[in-house]
């Protein structure tokens, strides 16, 4: 009768080799698709600010669209914070909030906001996601 084929070391130890490594690579990837879900996260905040400018620029024609544009990087925010316990993150989307009640209250005192801080809080928060 034949024997089975008898596994021999080098076998042995490439396949614990890829055990111990296999988790490993595993944490990696979950790091690298936090990182990837953040940056497009920031993306599209970023793009929540500048339809937030466009809006605050063209509120003569329709005032409501400032509003509803300001409503979407609130909800876009809230998301992100809800989903990131990286606290480089946390904190830069607590400046980005900070920014965004600043533009809500020039907005509700009858002022014209300033965005340039809320643009560069969200440039804070690409290079925290990515950094």
């Amino acid at each position: 009768m034949p024997q089975p084929p008898s596994i021999n070391r080098p076998t042995v130890f490439a396949v614990a080799a890829l055990a111990l490594i296999l988790p490993l690579s595993a944490v990696s990837c979950s790091a690298a698709q936090k990182a990837i879900d953040c940056g497009n996260t920031a993306i599209t905040i970023t793009n929540d600010i500048s339809n937030v400018s466009t809006a605050f620029n063209n509120a003569g024609n329709d005032p409501a669209a400032a509003g509803q544009a300001m409503q979407q990087l609130k909800n876009d925010i809230d998301k992100l914070g809800r989903n990131s316990s990286d606290t480089d993150v946390s904190k830069a989307l607590t400046d980005l909030q900070t920014q965004v009640q600043n533009v809500q209250q020039a907005v509700d005192n009858k002022q014209v906001p300033d965005l340039k801080p809320l643009g560069d809080a969200a440039g804070n928060l690409s290079k925290a996601c990515t950094g």
